[in-house]
């Protein structure tokens, strides 16, 4: 497919178009302007945007000015891109970014967002391309998306649709600034000539002489711990690490009797887990409800209901769902603007780490129950029969071929009433109700084995 370039944006110059920036300067020439400053110098990910929401924040509360945002980055998740560029272009300040070399992919996205771009000699912006995590070209569906976000985003900013979107699709050709089959990407000069730059600029105070900006007083973002522990926690590899905690946590804790550490261990992790990205706007409460109805579906699974069936999948659907949306910045089950690659790259975290925590809690579940290297965990002491040991309660074989009830409901497992004793017993077939009556049949293992009377 060839599209000409016919909207007439071409060479736009920032005189040409809507300008909050220069509007602020013509109202108060003389003004000492307050620019807020902060940075993204990563891959555009959960704590990029965490960054971004803090700044607009504090910049409201401060009565910023401007805001800068100092950017470089190869790209990252295109929904936390949107969330980024949704919150620069909804900002009631005008927004200054800066290109310190590369604005690729999202961070293209989130550039023409802005009031105005300055880059560094040398520095590049576009390849917007959306690709997985190996790299492939993901369905055109998706890149149909990425391009309406950078057509949107461009004619809000006064800057050619045509350009934005030709750096997403390769068969879109604009005629004097790129051919069909090649993703477009800028240079600083190339962009300041087509109308994606407005000028160049080698650090932040010639970004400030170049916007006119003459009398002026920076606040950099400074993250506290908080802020840094919240950023640690919402990177995906430490999710996928606490959700193996959690489910090794689980499994531990059904080996041991008792509420013990590694109960202790899931929920603190569980908690490390959620509480930042529910924070973050990511977790909601059905997403977290989910989660502990998954939880409370598997134990029923296994402590009322013999084997594993219906209601242990269930359980598990719902806890790798829990944890997964988690993950993604849907809004219930709407899902509009959430690439459907971030969704299935949430559930292959979840996933992976689930089947890792399985692999892993098996292994080390044998290993440090078969080893004195850190004490005896185990007792391996043998009590031979030969040297008179028995496990066997001699009084408990008179009660073959005697009479009583069921005290509980049997299924197959429970309890039995006989001369007014409780004796826990085994139905040997099918499962029997409470108050029938039953005859017991064998003993073996310390338990009675009954059949209906």
């Amino acid at each position: 497919m060839t599209l000409l370039m016919v909207t007439g944006f071409s060479a736009v110059s920032s005189g040409e178009r809507f300008d909050r920036v220069s509007e602020l300067l013509e109202a108060e020439p003389d003004r000492t302007f307050l620019i807020y400053k902060y940075e993204i110098k990563q891959n555009i990910a959960r704590p990029a945007l965490h960054r971004t929401q803090r700044a607009f924040e504090e910049a409201d509360s401060l009565n910023a000015d401007i805001i800068l945002l100092h950017l470089n980055t190869y790209g990252g998740q295109v929904d936390v891109a949107d969330s980024i560029r949704t919150r620069i272009m909804q900002s009631r300040k005008p927004v200054i970014v800066f290109v310190d070399n590369n604005a690729a992919s999202a961070g293209a996205l989130i550039s023409i967002a802005a009031d105005r771009i300055y880059m560094r000699p040398g520095g590049n912006i576009g390849a917007a391309t959306v690709v997985d995590q190996t790299g492939e070209v993901v369905p055109d569906k998706f890149q149909s998306y990425m391009r309406s976000m950078m057509r949107s985003t461009a004619e809000a900013k006064g800057r050619d649709p045509q350009i934005a979107q030709a750096m997403v699709d390769p068969s879109i050709e604009v005629e004097g600034v790129v051919e069909a089959g090649k993703v477009l990407t800028f240079t600083a000069s190339e962009a300041m000539r087509w109308g994606f730059a407005e000028g160049m600029a080698e650090n932040i105070e010639e970004v400030l002489e170049l916007a006119g900006i003459e009398r002026y007083e920076i606040i950099e973002q400074q993250l506290t711990m908080v802020d840094r522990i919240i950023q640690f926690l919402i990177n995906p590899i430490v999710s996928g690490i606490l959700i193996m905690l959690i489910l090794g946590g689980i499994y531990f804790e059904l080996q041991t009797p008792g509420i013990g550490f590694p109960i202790v261990a899931a929920i603190s992790a569980a908690l490390l887990y959620f509480a930042p990205l529910y924070i973050q706007g990511l977790a909601t409460h059905y997403e977290i409800v989910l989660f502990v109805l998954g939880l409370i579906l598997i134990a029923v699974e296994l402590f009322a209901i013999p084997g594993f069936g219906v209601t242990g999948v269930l359980g598990a659907i719902f806890m790798i769902s829990g944890l997964a949306l988690a993950m993604v910045g849907n809004q219930g089950f709407d899902f509009t603007g959430v690439p459907m690659t971030d969704v299935v790259m949430a559930f292959m975290i979840v996933i992976i780490a689930f089947t890792l925590s399985i692999i892993s809690s098996f292994y080390l579940g044998r290993r440090l129950f078969t080893t004195n290297r850190f004490g005896e965990l185990a007792l391996n002491t043998v009590q031979e029969t030969a040297s008179g040991y028995t496990s066997a309660d001699v009084t408990m074989k008179t009660l073959i071929g005697k009479n009583g009830v069921a005290f509980t409901m049997l299924r197959p497992s429970g309890k039995v009433e006989i001369d007014d004793d409780i004796y826990d017993a085994t139905a040997l077939t099918g499962f029997i109700d409470k108050g029938e009556p039953v005859r017991v049949v064998k003993y073996e293992t310390s338990q009675v084995f009954v059949v209906k009377a």
